[in-house]
C-alpha cells in the first residue's frame, strides 16, 4: 500500500520497510547494530521513522545489499567519513522544523474573546513544549 506523504512526514517501519524492499525485522536488527538509526517510539512500542532515519537506512541497505559490506566494515565507513558528509546534508529536516511566522492583524486579535486569546496562548506555548521535546531526538 502505497501512501502519499509530505517528505517531513514520520513513516511507520511498514512503510519503510516496504520503501527499501526490506523485511520489517530486518530493520530492528539494524537498529541494534546502528546508533544512527534512533526512530521515535510512541507508547506501546510502535517506531516512527523521520525523514532522516529514513535516508540513513538507504545508506546501510546500499552499503551492506549493493557495495557488499559487513556490518562492521558498514559501521566503520560511517564512522569514519561521517554521517552528515555521507548523506549530504547536515539538517534532512531542516525545512520540518523551522519556525514559520505569519501575521495576524490587529483588528483579528481585538475582536478575539480574552478566553480565546488565552486558549491561543496555550496552545502555542504547548507547541513550543513539543518542539523542544522533538528537538532532543
Amino acid at each position: 500500500m502505497v501512501v502519499n506523504k509530505s517528505k517531513s512526514a514520520f513513516k511507520t517501519i511498514a512503510e519503510v520497510a516496504e520503501e527499501l524492499g526490506v523485511a520489517t525485522h530486518v530493520l530492528r536488527f539494524w537498529e541494534t547494530k546502528f546508533s544512527q538509526i534512533r526512530p521515535m517510539k510512541a507508547t506501546g512500542g510502535r517506531r516512527y521513522y523521520r525523514p532522516d532515519d529514513v535516508e540513513t537506512l538507504k545508506l546501510i541497505k546500499n552499503l551492506l545489499y549493493s557495495n557488499r559490506y559487513t556490518i562492521e566494515g558498514a559501521q566503520r565507513y560511517i564512522k569514519e567519513k561521517g554521517l552528515k558528509n555521507l548523506l549530504g546534508s547536515d539538517e534532512i529536516q531542516k525545512d520540518f522544523f523551522e519556525e514559520k511566522t505569519e501575521t495576524v492583524s490587529e483588528s483579528a486579535v481585538k475582536s478575539m474573546s480574552q478566553e480565546t486569546l488565552n486558549k491561543v496562548a496555550e496552545a502555542i506555548d504547548s507547541l513550543k513544549n513539543i518542539r523542544a521535546k522533538l528537538a532532543k531526538f
